[in-house]
């Protein structure tokens, strides 16, 4: 995991700004909220799993910028083109809710904007890549939420 890298930022660097932010806000407790912390956990176990789940199957290395070598279109990535990204915000969102932190909403939302863009550009390398059978794979599978978005 790369200090600059995303997944420092989603998993390490963001987490340690607003657990400190809420701790110097409410006086030095935290409001944690139980119920939500799955999310946390649901979002690290897929962004890996995913993870393997591509570089096994697709070769390359992390991120795009080492791209696969092969395009991967089953497991978690037939039901979503981004699953490791997916698994991204839910972290996110999961760090928000159990710590009721508007800090940690608004990360969350900025990481869904800038991720947005990033996916943008992926999908015309991966496109100019793959061509006409990423394409396919793109008029089926959602980019985001399976069968919605």
């Amino acid at each position: 995991m790369s200090l600059a890298g995303t997944s420092f930022r989603t998993f390490v660097l963001y987490p340690l700004l607003v657990i400190a932010f809420e701790l110097w806000l409410n006086d030095g407790t935290l409001r944690l909220q139980a119920w939500a912390l799955p999310l946390l956990a649901w979002g690290y176990v897929q962004y890996r799993l995913a993870g393997r789940y591509r570089l096994r199957l697709g070769g390359g290395g992390p991120g795009m910028d080492n791209p696969p070598e092969r395009l991967v279109t089953s497991g978690p990535f037939a039901l979503c083109r981004n699953p490791m990204y997916l698994g991204h915000l839910i972290f996110l969102a999961g760090l928000a809710l159990s710590l009721r932190s508007w800090v940690g909403a608004a990360l969350a939302l900025g990481t869904a904007v800038w991720l947005q863009f990033r996916v943008r550009r992926d999908e015309r390398r991966l496109a100019q890549r793959f061509g006409e059978p990423y394409m396919q794979y793109c008029s089926r599978v959602k980019r985001w939420i399976p069968a919605v978005f």
